[in-house]
């Protein structure tokens, strides 16, 4: 079956052993039968339960990049992962067959300074599932380095394992920006990533917590993930220093005299800005937004390499920092810890799944997220799962 769009085009097939899903570089998602690889000595074979469709998988579907990584060519998708070990090479020890499992999909280098150093995340030279030419976890069966699975508690649903990407890099963002209790923090975007990066703020002792999207029905949705939380809406007509100012006003403590021009107080005004969209009047926003010599973290991702509009004097003057992280490293010991011991209820975590798909209907799934398929006027879209329950059949 073909289904043609003005931007991009599916293909979809059924009944296959392997099926995956496969972006091309002349922008279509089609399912194939891929094969199915025997693990290497140092590999795992897996049979893939749950996946999430991220952000950027619709960047390399609609725009054929994320900044630089570009869609060179055929590339199976998917890289929030969880899964069943079905084979383990000669030299493996830490898993085995039937062991459920977390997948970390960046495999780095092991040898440069930076792997070395613990900031593997950083190697030039990782093998990233699902950005090409690695490919993804949107198919049944996947061979995967053993170092790089993390076996679950039984406690964890696949659901929830699937989730451990995103809350990674939520994770890796508060490591790298940490707050302390009563930090007041602001979250830009209400998507799957905004929404963890406030739940792990507030595990890590935020408080208050403003959270913004241009979407009221994502902001409804984060009010009931996180009641603590106060919502903004942004108004997409509005400059960056308007939209900052009104998010703003939201920090000031009820009854509080503010400064003697009349102004917001400086002092209750957010330390940190988690800015989990990467579009440039968001971030430009962000720094209308933090305190005075707080710090911006920008967490979302942008399909463009350059950014124009950023009020470089305002942080400057200001001593604002302006941080970037890149995905994660150490983080999945943390992240099944934290789901484990209820810092982060798992309940609250399989909320933000809206909608689960089989394998062979990912194109259907892709479509929901993508936006060219009708969405449900009454369930808002925030993350969507592939499932796989086929029963796995004798591999050679």
């Amino acid at each position: 079956m073909t289904v043609v769009a003005s931007r991009p085009t599916v293909v979809a097939k059924s009944d296959m052993a392997n099926p995956s899903l496969v972006v091309t570089a002349d922008g279509q998602v089609k399912m194939e039968e891929a094969p199915i690889r025997q693990p290497g000595p140092d590999e795992v074979l897996l049979h893939i339960r749950a996946t999430g469709i991220c952000g950027s998988d619709i960047h390399l579907w609609h725009h054929g990049r994320i900044g630089g990584l570009t869609v060179d060519g055929d590339c199976i998708l998917g890289h929030e992962a969880a899964a069943v070990v079905v084979k383990v090479g000669s030299n493996v020890t830490r898993v085995r067959q039937g062991d459920r499992v977390a997948i970390e999909p960046g495999v780095a280098c092991g040898r440069c300074f930076l792997c070395v150093g613990g900031r593997y995340n950083l190697c030039e030279q990782v093998a990233f599932s699902g950005v090409y030419p690695d490919h993804g976890t949107i198919q049944r069966y996947k061979t995967h380095p053993a170092s790089h699975v993390h076996k679950l508690p039984d406690s964890i649903s696949f659901k929830t394992a699937a989730l451990m990407e995103p809350l990674s890099v939520a994770l890796h963002a508060l490591r790298t920006s940490p707050v302390s209790l009563g930090t007041p923090v602001a979250v830009f975007g209400a998507g799957p990533i905004g929404l963890l990066a406030m739940a792990a703020a507030r595990a890590s002792g935020a408080h208050p917590i403003v959270i913004t999207d241009i979407d009221a029905s994502r902001l409804a949705f984060a009010n009931k993930f996180e009641p603590t939380c106060l919502t903004y809406q942004v108004q997409a007509s509005d400059e960056p220093a308007e939209s900052g100012a009104k998010i703003r006003a939201l920090f000031e403590r009820q009854g509080q005299v503010g400064d003697d021009d009349g102004s917001h107080s400086e002092y209750d005004m957010p330390q940190l800005v988690l800015e989990c969209t990467g579009i440039e009047s968001s971030i430009a926003t962000a720094a209308y937004t933090v305190r005075r010599g707080g710090c911006i973290n920008v967490v979302g991702v942008s399909p463009r390499i350059t950014i124009d509009q950023v009020p470089f004097m305002h942080l400057s003057l200001a001593e604002i920092k302006l941080l970037f992280i890149n995905r994660y490293h150490d983080t999945w010991p943390a992240a099944v810890r934290a789901v484990e011991g209820d810092l982060i209820a798992q309940s609250k975590l399989e909320s933000l799944v809206t909608h689960q798909y089989a394998l062979e209907d990912a194109v259907g799934a892709m479509q929901l997220v993508g936006g060219s398929a009708r969405k449900d006027a009454v369930t808002t879209v925030v993350k969507v799962q592939i499932v796989d329950d086929a029963v796995d059949f004798a591999l050679e």
